[in-house]
């Protein structure tokens, strides 16, 4: 979801990791025995190890479970490039109403109900505050920025009307601002020093609560305007037609039963390595695909860390961190540490832990990779596979991310973030905004001479290009010894295949080889520069890299015709 500006992240950020100030997520005002909670939901759409909704229940009369339709993050955007809002696709739009559906159920079950609101969130929230008679505010603490503003909001009202407010953190399996004090104020920036600082979670050996038996009821909702959980058509979405939909269903039981299934195979789970894997399987992913059920909080973090530490008791040996499935678990909590305790973390500007890299600004490439047609089937195919699906396997992810900046066309990695950011089912604000950190290698990674090739990369895994038939049938009837470059296809053959190139389907739209060593020539300067200046990078010092390295490739391409183009001095 959008951010609120970078200053007001920081400044809450100061206050969460000061000593001075309670590290604690409950602050309590008065008793808040026989009365109303109000339990508001944004992530953690579930019931199981849900520690607000837990304590929400407690000595309470009445629990009102509240979800506010937030029209910045569900109202339709028709100048999108894609269906959807601002900023969501329809994908995970669609993906959320599902889970509060399931979310909506699993209360009913429970002799409770979800009251759906619509508005500015933390407005709605207030009101509903003010109209029912609430002595306890529960929500689990979320580090995102945009959270973060929202909360400051309520929090500040809930205290100036004696109520007490319960925020725990249960989205992550550490707090970040504990590993961030125990830092000396500043995030681990490598996943080893993470894991030092980090430990074993401090619940890990205690049973989590996995389910409640019953709710109280909700109580009076006076004159609050209540809503069901919204269809797609009733947000003012139309019938979009789309010939293939994601596959995954949101909510908490499809989590719960897609975990079961993933830890029924003990000897998939204790020998999963995170590099291997097969980036181009689609009828059945190489992956738990558990990742959006992560990121909305309809499987908890903790209790999947729980179950795999099970497994991996009763095995004789087991893969272990950073490769294994609790590795990818503490992945994501090292994102979370490291966006949390960085100012500007989304962007490059003003941001202590990025390189300053002078990319390229070119609207007309970034459309082409958006919009699946740079020429290069594989890098295609896995486009099109993130606007149909809204997932895409995490070398999938690597390969398109490494093309788009560092590899072949660079262009910078905040306009890649921004379209990963709309389509992905599983978008995640720290680990989205850290991956392209990372890809682009603008931080974490600096190895910027290893490129993912677009064309043999997934050869290697797919020899017969079955996945590029899939989700490119334009090409489904290609020699699978041109699949991969259909460029070099003798024309016969592609007329043959009824796909002729630069008609039927684009030409590359750069040179692989050429492209990838340009890229690696700028950003040995731009790492040259901000080693000389010690990462004070200013905008007329990347403008003056930018100047100096155009007139390099200009010379170079003009030197290379006049090679090619001797004149002719006759």
């Amino acid at each position: 979801m959008r951010h609120f500006k970078n200053h007001t992240h920081y400044t809450y950020f100061l206050m969460r990791i000061s000593p001075s100030l309670s590290m604690s997520p409950i602050m309590s005002s008065g008793s808040a025995t026989g009365s109303g909670s109000l339990m508001w939901f944004r992530k953690g759409l579930r019931i199981h190890d849900n520690p607000a909704l837990e304590y929400a229940s407690k000595g309470s009369t009445f629990v009102y479970p509240v979800f506010v339709i937030d029209p910045h993050y569900m109202e339709p955007d028709p100048t999108a490039f894609s269906p959807g809002s601002t900023l969501a696709g329809l994908n995970r739009i669609r993906f959320l109403l599902e889970s509060l559906v399931d979310l909506d159920l699993s209360l009913k079950k429970l002799g409770s109900r979800l009251l759906v609101l619509k508005g500015e969130p933390s407005e709605v929230v207030i009101r509903c505050l003010k109209q029912w008679n609430v002595k306890k505010l529960c929500f689990e603490y979320d580090t995102d920025p945009y959270y973060q503003a929202l909360d400051m909001k309520v929090k500040n009202y809930a205290s100036s009307a004696g109520i007490e407010v319960f925020s725990p953190v249960s989205h992550t399996l550490f707090n970040p601002a504990d590993i961030i004090q125990k830092n000396g104020g500043k995030p681990p920036l490598s996943y080893q020093s993470f894991l030092k600082l980090a430990g074993q979670p401090s619940w890990a050996s205690s049973p989590l609560s996995v389910s409640l038996s019953s709710l109280p009821p909700v109580g009076d909702i006076g004159s609050c305007e209540i809503s069901e959980v919204p269809t797609v058509r009733e947000l003012g979405y139309e019938d979009y037609e789309q010939d293939e939909l994601t596959p995954f269903r949101g909510g908490e039981s499809e989590a719960l039963k897609r975990l079961k299934e993933s830890i029924s195979n003990k000897e998939w789970v204790a020998n999963f390595e995170k590099p291997k894997g097969d980036p181009s399987a689609y009828v059945k992913p190489a992956t738990t695909v558990l990742s959006p059920y992560l990121k909305f909080g309809c499987l908890s973090s903790r209790h999947f860390y729980q179950c795999l530490t099970d497994v991996y008791k009763n095995v004789k040996k087991h893969t272990v961190p950073p490769v294994s499935l609790v590795g990818q678990l503490l992945w994501r909590d090292f994102f979370y540490t490291a966006a949390f305790g960085t100012p500007n973390f989304d962007q490059m500007k003003s941001n202590r832990i990025c390189k300053q890299i002078p990319w390229n600004n070119d609207d007309e490439l970034l459309a082409a990779w958006r919009e699946a047609r740079t020429g290069f089937p594989w890098i295609d195919a896995i486009m099109v596979q993130l606007r149909k699906w809204g997932w895409m396997h995490h070398l999938a992810r690597h390969c398109v991310a490494c093309f788009l900046t560092r590899g072949d066309l660079f262009i910078h990695w905040e306009k890649g973030r921004d379209v990963f950011e709309r389509l992905l089912i599983d978008s995640d604000w720290a680990i989205n905004n850290g991956n392209w950190l990372w890809l682009s290698c603008s931080s974490f990674f600096y190895q910027y001479h290893r490129i993912y090739s677009p064309i043999s990369f997934g050869k290697k895994y797919d020899p017969n290009g079955n996945y590029i038939r899939h989700f490119l049938p334009i090409l489904k009837d290609m020699p699978k010894e041109y699949i991969y470059e259909p460029w070099t296809a003798p024309l016969s053959i592609q007329k043959k295949s009824k796909c002729v190139i630069g008609i039927d389907y684009p030409k590359p739209v750069v040179s692989h080889d050429s492209a990838s060593k340009e890229c690696k020539r700028k950003l040995a300067e731009a790492y040259a520069l901000n080693q000389k200046l010690n990462g004070q990078v200013s905008e007329d010092d990347l403008k003056t890299l930018r100047r100096k390295l155009e007139g390099d490739e200009n010379q170079e391409s003009g030197s290379k015709r006049q090679r090619q183009n001797p004149t002719d001095l006759s």
